[in-house]
């Protein structure tokens, strides 16, 4: 099949790579996000997917959004017979749907109905889901709410941060995206509506979300910043600043106040929770690099009283 791919981040990469390596398919354009202010300059940069495919030598579409007209028009003369869509980032309008032969095939990280929303893999693990996955579906005007073709299952693991999750989801899902088109190539796969039931919604987890409450149990904490590992980044306050937080452990050791931190050994970073105490791993203060949590303790000169907030 002649495909338009549209994809913005990282995540879309293995799908990519594995299309424009398919001997069945062929992408004759992509379709990404404006170039954007990245790293610490906030210099202009492209996004993962149009630096593939440039160096790819695939025709590379930025519209501002998918309904601009030069866009449109593009997209009717390349008349493709599928779009498949990994992360894209924009909504696409309904007109533009019924442009390709077989529709827009989304590649979604949940089990649909589960999840539906811009951070289904965060969701899962702040939820402690023990398993979830990826879905192949039709695009429609809802929100993920499009007849499924295909899923692929992945287990969570305690440890587990979203990025750690949505790395493995990414290829696993590319594998499934490259099933599905050629089963809809084929005429053996048709898609499947979603139950009413079993629906939940994972909206985008932003900076306020994410701020860590020590008067939640230690479970709750050990999620919370798992799940925002490594976007947006758990945080909390010391001396009135900002201290980044990377993942805790859990250890057994005896109860502290909520927010109370202590320096116990060499290498050991405690904070209070509603329950047990968790363990820091790296932090990162404000306009800093990130540090084991000992080393900062040991750099702050934390006293007997010190909490965070």
């Amino acid at each position: 099949m002649r495909l338009l791919f549209a994809g913005t981040p990282q995540v879309a990469l293995p799908s990519l790579e594995r299309l424009l390596a398919s001997e069945r398919h062929d992408v004759v354009a992509v379709v990404t996000r404006p170039d954007a202010p990245a790293g610490r300059g906030k210099r202009l940069a492209a996004s993962p997917v149009a630096e593939l495919a440039r160096a790819a030598g695939i025709e590379t579409l930025t519209p501002r959004r998918p309904g601009d007209p030069e866009f449109v028009e593009r997209l009717t003369e390349l008349a493709p017979d599928c779009c498949p869509i990994v992360a894209y980032g924009a909504l696409v309008p309904a007109a533009l749907l019924t442009v390709p032969r077989y529709g827009w095939v989304n590649l979604h990280f949940s089990l649909l109905p589960a999840w539906r929303g811009a951070a289904p893999v965060q969701h899962a693990v702040l939820h402690g889901d023990d398993v979830t996955g990826a879905s192949t579906f039709q695009l429609e005007a809802g929100m993920d709410t499009g007849p499924v073709f295909g899923t692929v299952t992945e287990p969570v693991s305690a440890t587990d941060t979203s990025g750690d999750l949505l790395q493995r989801l990414a290829v696993s899902g590319a594998e499934l995206l490259e099933a599905t088109l050629d089963g809809i190539e084929d005429g053996t796969l048709a898609p499947v509506p979603q139950p009413p039931d079993g629906v939940s919604l994972a909206p985008k987890l932003a900076v306020e979300d994410v701020r860590v409450d020590w008067t939640q149990p230690a479970v709750g904490v050990d999620r919370l910043v798992r799940a925002a590992t490594p976007a947006p980044g758990a945080w909390t306050t010391f001396r009135g600043e900002r201290l980044k937080l990377g993942p805790v452990r859990r250890p057994v050791a005896e109860p502290l106040p909520p927010g109370a931190v202590r320096l116990v050994d060499r290498t050991t970073v405690l904070v209070g929770t509603a329950t047990g105490p968790v363990a820091l791993g790296e932090v990162q203060p404000a306009g800093k690099r990130a540090m084991p949590a000992a080393d900062w303790a040991r750099g702050v000169r934390l006293d007997a009283e010190e909490v965070l907030t």
